[in-house]
């Protein structure tokens, strides 16, 4: 077999310009092609690398013969030129990704040649042009060819015309963009030729639909498009199948494969560790600290492994490296039975996917939750194809036997195929009535049993011990099987008999339900037997779970045992993992304060990683175990996480209230974080006493001790800022504020340790007023949470962030932390943070005049009074701009006297019941609003404040009298906070001076107000600036040309600013938890967006948000 040799070569196209080729893989033997100077190259298919002068990309190529002249030397590092000329067979190209065909690609020959005979993957002879011989594209690291939308208008057996559209700049390597492709650009691959491939030897009976959306999954992965896709239903019906036909399709592919197993469901990352055992030396390309958590996670180095999260970036960055070689398909069977880690982290990895080339498939029964990730449900088979499939078994079957099976196995394919194995002889020839009808599942294990009853005892002892093991290591189920008396010989009828298969080390079950067979066809006294002989093979977590399994009752030696495997599981990232251990080390707890302390443990584990039912009912059972203060608060502190986040924040702050009061002297550091969880909760329901009682108890705290857990404050202004609360909710405006400016002011300098207090003076720094304090300190929260992997508290970072960002004028800013907010949520169980986040969403549509959108997310808003109040004050915005003044009226009336009114959407919103109480004819009304405001804009000494303050003046003042004020407000609005503010100051204050006939003056406030307006997105407001503007005597400019920010997506602008800041690409993945491919895939699309391209051109835009 001739290879290309080592040295790469020169080639030239006279239509596709100057290849330059390298050797990587394989040939077949064939009339070969002498290169001059070079050893020859044989006919067949050859995966190389192809850097065209413009362009790079990989290749397969096939190579035919052709008639060719060497040209001189070009002079260049030896290299020789071949032209290929026309009438001799020249190079095609066809969309071969990695060896599998998804479309086919040619280069058509010039005018005048005739046409050659080419083979296709198949070997079978096809006839096509002389200048179309075939050749793969590859996706690589630099460049991903792409499939071109249907209906390109190419035959299925020829190729397309070359597209000669120059294509857009696409970003190098770390996002500097490569020329345009011009004329040499590949042709795209014709529609639908890899598609109509079978996945399998014959037909999938019956699933014709399903193996249709399977081979969609997989071709977007060799097409470069990523995905996931969850196959669910009940046991038996074809979702193995499915997999395996995946499998058989994806040829090219790196196939990595995982199985749920029961028996090791408790086991941290263990089925991580199966998916990727086959890659686990790529690991050691990845950034140190992710290769770092991997090694941890899977128990490979000691150490931790930094949170769970970040063992989610590793794999998706370490899969998206794999598929720059070639695409990568995972599949993962049985997820309803993984571990809690590897689920967690496979669905992180899974719904972070875009660009990449891999695809996910998962097969799962019910209990697996995948958010997010696109579900296909089999339904049973329909008459015909069950009667087809079972005809193809077992074609002797007479026809009332057949028919009774058809019926008895309610369309399931595993029971058509399984229950005529437990028919005895004289059965399945009709000789002999069949047992009586039982449900699918059950006649299939009883099925298998009578299968599994017929072999000899040992070697029912062996795959008892088998299905016992779980990983399906045959040394170590040798081991424990000789223990028991069983012998290697034992497994050769249990594989004649299609039970299970063994591959070299590795023993499986043909399919999961032969394994719970083999288990529950077991003696219970056998069972444990089985387990203690593994225990005694077996170490670590392993050796915990086999104990625990043969436990019969209180056994304080295996409780440790497991409480320790727990603790390995926290500090490696697998916090879902370590809840059943310390649940089952609780189990076997002789003592109760063991038992509670445990349990509380697990709660507090379970709700970090956003399992909110788990862990309320696991601190419910720890409390009635417990008379401990200390411990009881433990517990306390995890309820009172479960009712904030069912959307009730006044019986959270009553659980709080009443476990911190016992414990202010025994452990004040625990006492201090119950009491800012509870008056945050408190202030957010509007219970002003619970508020006051909180303050009331953290003024006893003199002594504020430091810590560094998640859980745990160090707070330096956590008391103050609380007992500042309590003066607020009494009143004292005057009081209060001065001393949250304080505490603000003190974390801003030395943040203090604990995340629930960083949360809680972000917080505060928003309900004073201070956005660019909210916005540092929430950027601070963000960058601190995904460092340490506490990705549960992020949605409530980025919800403030999100809120403080609108108020300053970052619209798309807020608008990109709502969306991470969410995503975020959703992968930590935390369903009611939407109703917070669509609060502030809210108001950002109203602002931008999207009345539908802004109405749709007030309804989501109900969530707490907060978030109610706050999405109130949307609608009355919304009103107010749509000449609605008295519906505007209403609704901030009802927002800033019900519960929540001294919130701070409450608080912000004064200003606008004054304009609209001033518009609907009730002035009185806005002067008592007024007196409230003014006390607090002056309490809180922030310009916009002191300017919305003096603008509600302007507007109830006498005419002679309003333009001071106006004034004063314009002049407090130079410090520049609340952009969308001091436009509405602005246009106000035009037209008071228009209406005085001082069009001049109105005209110049008035262009800043438009200007202003447009910027920030804010149609209705700029409509309205317009008019006035017209109705002063000038023309309204025409809008100007788009600021570079408002032409990109938020994620594109988000990833482009980090570009332009001079980050990596593979640095913005990490901070974004994506892959660096899809980095560069945004990238990709904002460089034409944006007219440049390079790095050093994005650096000189101005990416700011209006």
């Amino acid at each position: 077999m001739s290879r290309l040799p080592s040295s790469h070569r020169t080639l030239v196209h006279p239509d596709y310009g100057m290849f330059q080729i390298f050797t990587e893989e394989r040939g077949i033997d064939d009339p070969a092609l002498s290169v001059p100077g070079e050893e020859p190259l044989s006919a067949g298919e050859h995966s190389v690398y192809v850097g065209s002068l413009q362009n790079n990309v990989d290749v397969s190529l096939e190579l035919q013969s052709w008639d060719a002249e060497p040209a001189p030397e070009d002079g260049r590092d030896g290299h020789r030129t071949v032209p290929l000329r026309p009438p001799g067979r020249v190079i095609g190209v066809s969309q071969i990704t990695a060896g599998g065909l998804t479309g086919l690609l040619t280069l058509p020959a010039p005018a005048g040649t005739g046409s050659a005979s080419t083979t296709a993957a198949g070997g079978r002879p096809t006839r096509r042009s002389s200048g179309s011989t075939r050749t793969s594209t590859r996706r690589s690291a630099k460049r991903r060819t792409r499939p071109s939308p249907a209906g390109s208008g190419t035959s299925p057996g020829s190729g397309p015309t070359p597209d000669r559209t120059p294509a857009p700049a696409r970003p190098r390597g770390d996002g500097e963009p490569r020329p345009a492709r011009g004329p040499a650009r590949f042709p795209a691959p014709v529609p639908g030729r890899r598609t109509a491939r079978r996945y399998v030897d014959g037909v999938l009976i019956g699933r014709e639909e399903e193996t249709a959306a399977v081979a969609r999954l997989v071709d977007g992965a060799r097409a470069g498009v990523s995905g996931a896709l969850v196959v669910r239903g009940e046991a038996g019906i074809g979702k193995t199948a499915l997999l395996d036909a995946a499998a058989r399709g994806a040829d090219g592919f790196r196939v990595l494969r995982a199985t749920g197993v029961e028996a090791e469901a408790g086991l941290p990352f263990g089925a991580l560790h199966m998916l990727l055992r086959p890659v686990l030396p790529a690991v050691d390309g990845l950034p140190e600290a992710q290769a770092a958590a991997v090694r941890g996670a899977l128990g490979l180095s000691e150490g931790e492994a930094g949170g769970r999260f970040l063992v989610g970036l590793a794999v998706l960055t370490l899969l998206s490296e794999l598929a720059a070689r070639r695409p990568v398909l995972c599949l993962v069977d049985d997820a309803h039975w993984l571990d809690d880690a590897s689920a967690d982290v496979l669905l992180f990895a899974a719904r972070r996917l875009h660009a990449e080339g891999v695809a996910f498939l998962f097969a799962a029964r019910e209990g697996f939750d995948a958010p997010g990730v696109e579900e296909l449900s089999p339904a049973p088979l329909g008459r015909e194809a069950a009667t087809g499939l079972l005809a193809e078994r077992f074609p002797g079957l007479p026809r009332d036997v057949r028919d009774r099976v058809v019926a008895e196995a309610e369309g399931n394919p595993l029971a058509l195929v399984e229950l005529p194995g437990g028919l005895t002889d004289e059965q399945r020839a009709g000789r002999a009535a069949a047992p009586a009808a039982f449900p699918v599942r059950r006649r299939v294990l009883e099925s298998l049993g009578a299968r599994i009853d017929r072999l000899p005892e040992g070697t029912r002892l062996l795959l008892a011990v088998a299905a016992a093991e779980g990983t399906g290591e045959l040394g170590t189920v040798l081991q424990a099987a000789r223990e028991l008396g069983a012998a290697e010989t034992d497994l050769d009828p249990a594989e004649r008999a299609g039970l299970v298969h063994v591959s070299g080390v590795a023993l499986a079950f043909r399919h999961p339900l032969i394994r719970s067979a083999c288990y529950q066809a077991t003696p219970p006294s056998v069972r444990l037997a089985i387990h203690r002989a593994l225990a005694g093979v077996l170490d670590g977590d392993r050796r915990a779970l086999q104990l625990a399994a043969a436990a019969t009752g209180p056994d304080e030696g295996t409780a440790g045992e497991l409480e320790r495997a727990a603790e390995r599981a926290r500090r490696r990232g697998a916090l879902p993992s370590a809840v059943p251990f310390y649940e089952r080390a609780a189990e076997l707890s002789a003592d109760p304060a063991d038992r509670a302390r445990r349990l509380t443990r697990a709660a507090q584990s379970s709700i970090t990683v956003g399992r909110t039912e788990r862990a309320d009912a696991l601190a419910e059972q720890a409390a009635a175990l417990t008379d401990d203060p200390v411990l009881l608060a433990g517990t306390a502190m995890v309820r009172g996480t479960v009712e904030i986040e069912r959307g009730v924040p006044a019986r959270a702050a009553r659980v709080l209230l009443d476990r911190a009061a016992p414990i202010t002297g025994r452990d004040p550091a625990l006492a201090l974080t119950l009491l800012v969880m509870a008056a945050d909760s408190a202030w957010a329901a509007g219970e002003a006493g619970a508020v006051r009682e909180a303050a009331r108890l953290a003024e006893g705290i003199a002594e504020e001790p430091g810590g560094a857990d998640g859980f745990l404050p160090a707070p330096g202004s956590a008391a103050a800022s609380v007992s500042a609360l309590g003066l607020l909710a009494a009143g004292d405006v005057r009081g209060a504020l001065p001393r949250l400016r304080e505490a603000v002011a003190l974390a801003g300098a030395a943040p203090p340790g604990s995340l629930i207090v960083r949360l809680h003076l972000c917080a505060v720094a928003l309900l004073i007023g201070d956005d660019a304090a909210a916005v540092r300190l929430g950027g601070a929260d963000a960058a601190t949470t995904c460092r340490r992997g506490l990705l549960g508290a992020l949605p409530a970072v980025l919800q403030m962030q999100a809120q403080a960002q609108l108020m300053a004028g970052r619209h798309r800013d807020a608008a990109l932390s709502v969306q991470e907010a969410l995503t975020f949520a959703r992968d930590t169980g935390q369903t009611h943070r939407g109703a917070r986040l669509s609060a502030v969403a809210a108001r950002a549509a109203a602002i931008e005049g999207d009345a539908e959108r802004c109405r749709r997310l007030a309804e989501r808003s109900a969530g707490t009074a907060e978030s109610a109040a706050a999405a109130e004050c949307a609608l009355g915005l919304l009103d107010l701009v749509s000449g609605r003044p008295a519906e505007a009226l209403r609704r901030f009336g009802g927002a800033l006297s019900g519960p929540a009114r001294a919130t701070g959407p409450a608080v912000s919103s004064s200003a606008d019941l004054v304009e609209a109480a001033v518009l609907a004819g009730e002035p009185e009304r806005g002067r008592k609003a007024l007196a409230g405001f003014a006390e607090w804009a002056q309490a809180a000494d922030r310009p916009w404040a002191r300017a919305l303050a003096a603008r509600c003046r302007a507007l109830l003042a006498a005419p002679e009298e309003a333009g001071g004020h106006f004034a004063a407000a314009m002049a407090e609005h130079e410090a520049g906070e609340r952009p969308f503010e001091r436009a509405r100051t602005a246009l106000l204050y035009g037209e008071w001076l228009r209406r005085r006939r001082q069009r001049a003056e109105a005209r110049d406030l008035l262009r800043t107000a438009l200007e202003a307006f447009e910027r920030l997105g804010a149609a209705p407001w700029a409509d309205r600036a317009r008019a006035e503007l017209r109705a002063a005597g000038e023309t309204a400019p025409a809008r100007g040309g788009d600021a570079p920010a408002s032409l990109l997506t938020p994620q594109e602008l988000q990833i482009a600013r980090l570009a332009a800041a001079g980050a990596s690409n593979r640095d913005i993945a990490s901070r974004l938890f994506l892959s660096h491919r899809t980095v560069e895939y945004h990238l990709y699309k904002a460089y034409p967006k944006l007219g440049v391209r390079s790095r050093a051109e994005l650096a000189r835009l101005d990416l700011s948000d209006g």
